[in-house]
């Protein structure tokens, strides 16, 4: 076995059915007793749900988490949380909503406890990206991590059927990255297959049945592994690729992962066997070619497999071909600008990937 180095992040968590009733004791555990809600806009029934679970030691409420996380709306939050008075930050929703808890956390030095209510993974990375003016940046760094996560099932039950295929796939995007890295070890190999076999089990059966507890709570499983190999190992150009395009395009995080996630697969093939053989064996139906089976997995999830449709121009394709190429993550095959281009011109027209890049 090759030598190898494992970190195991510090994040308490807490997974279930209805374990939103224990985050007042969570709370306790930490020794906080005044937090600051932070939801989108369209999650205020979530917050109002919090609310009832916490009672009268709310300190404050902002709602308006987006996504990419804009340095602007985090200045605005931060105001509000330094005069709240808060001592802790509780977020609810997906990683817009996180996203933002993360921000004011480093910024403040808060206690960040957050509930997830989709599949994206960000609650247990010390990663944060964020976005300011047209340029999305990431950093990491251990105090980014949040405290304690808290996994209630019943808040993805119900999850749109789109949201729930896309939130999903960019979970496995986490995980197949995890099994190319530069810096991975069998441990994260083990997380990595174990929540692409999880997820890709159930992505198809919350299509048809969106409302399956089973299902759910799978899909939830897995999208927390896949969590745990973005934050534990480094991501390659699969993710350079997808914040290039969500900071200066401003496509749809979820979806945009969705669509890129085969062809940069593709592109590192040829240089990594041993993933793939890995990815084939927790993808169904790949008949040995882990490609194959992505493709066969988005084809059962009928999601959008164009970049056109989420409102990038043809014109656009240079433009990010370009970003993508400077200052690039790590990769095991070189970044190379023409190939890169055609991979980026594949996904904005909706192609299958190939291996031929």
């Amino acid at each position: 076995m090759d030598s190898f180095e494992y970190n195991c992040n510090p994040a308490r968590i807490v997974f279930g059915s209805g374990t939103i009733k224990r985050v007042p004791e969570e709370l306790v555990r930490a020794k906080v007793s005044k937090p600051f809600l932070l939801s989108t806009p369209q999650q205020v029934g979530h917050i109002e749900l919090l609310k009832g679970v916490l009672g009268d030691v709310v300190s404050g409420v902002f709602t308006e988490a987006t996504m990419h996380t804009p340095v602007e709306v985090t200045e605005r939050a931060l105001e509000q949380l330094r005069s709240s008075g808060a001592d802790s930050i509780v977020s609810i929703g997906g990683g817009s909503t996180v996203g933002l808890g993360k921000a004011l956390s480093i910024r403040t030095g808060l206690f960040h406890l957050t509930i997830p209510t989709t599949y994206a993974g960000s609650e247990v990375t010390p990663i944060l990206g964020e976005t300011d003016a047209g340029r999305k940046t990431t950093r990491s760094d251990p105090k980014i991590l949040p405290s304690t996560v808290v996994y209630d099932v019943d808040f993805t039950m119900s999850l749109p059927a789109g949201l729930t295929a896309t939130s999903g796939v960019n979970a496995i995007a986490h995980a197949v990255e995890a099994l190319y890295a530069r810096n991975t070890n069998p441990v994260i190999n083990l997380f990595a297959q174990e929540g692409v076999k999880a997820l890709a089990s159930s992505l198809p059966v919350l299509i048809s049945e969106p409302s399956s507890q089973e299902a759910r709570s799978s899909a939830l499983y897995g999208a927390w592994l896949c969590g745990i190999c973005l934050g534990s190992v480094g991501m390659s150009i699969h993710h350079k690729l997808c914040h290039t395009l969500g900071g200066s395009f401003d496509l749809p995080h979820s979806e945009t992962h969705t669509i890129v996630l085969p062809h940069a697969l593709s592109y590192n093939a040829p240089k990594v066997p041993a993933a793939m053989k890995a990815l084939a064996e927790a993808l169904p139906e790949s008949d040995g070619d882990a490609t194959r089976g992505l493709n066969i997995l988005l084809k059962k999830l009928k999601v959008e497999r164009a970049l056109k449709a989420l409102g990038m121009q043809e014109g656009d394709i240079d433009k990010a071909a370009d970003i993508a190429v400077s200052n690039p993550y790590w990769n095991p095959r070189p970044i190379e600008r023409g190939p890169i281009r055609e991979l980026i011109r594949r996904a904005w027209a909706g192609e299958e990937a190939r291996a031929d890049l």
